[in-house]
């Protein structure tokens, strides 16, 4: 079981990620946003984060840079998780830390595919 941080501004992509990570014994932390996400990152020091994109304030490619160049949180594997699905919106993620991208909407497939090799690595 792992502990999963989930930043996102749409409540139903979310809710979405949330569902299918606890039917596979997740524990799970929502934050609307990513100024609220990096604090939850910093105190809770998840094993995993799910980092939207496109969000009001702070983007999901600030946050991600922000989450890396911390000593306390470049640790955390970072997933994007995001509408943009053009290839240089995913190399500019993994320019920014993230160790893995999927596109919304995602599915239970799409989603633990990339999830639980991050999580082996532990």
């Amino acid at each position: 079981m792992a502990r999963i941080l989930i930043i996102d501004d749409s409540k139903m992509h979310a809710t979405t990620a949330a569902r299918i990570l606890t039917n596979h014994g997740h524990l799970i932390k929502i934050a609307p946003n990513a100024e609220e996400g990096l604090k939850y990152a910093k105190n809770d020091l998840p094993d995993l984060i799910l980092m939207d994109i496109v969000m009001p304030g702070m983007n999901g490619f600030q946050a991600t840079r922000e989450l890396q160049i911390h000593p306390e949180t470049q640790h955390i594997p970072v997933i994007m998780v995001s509408t943009k699905d053009q290839d240089t919106d995913m190399v500019w993620g993994k320019r920014q830390g993230a160790q893995a991208y999927v596109v919304k909407p995602v599915t239970e497939e799409s989603l633990m595919a990339v999830v639980e090799p991050l999580l082996k690595k532990d």
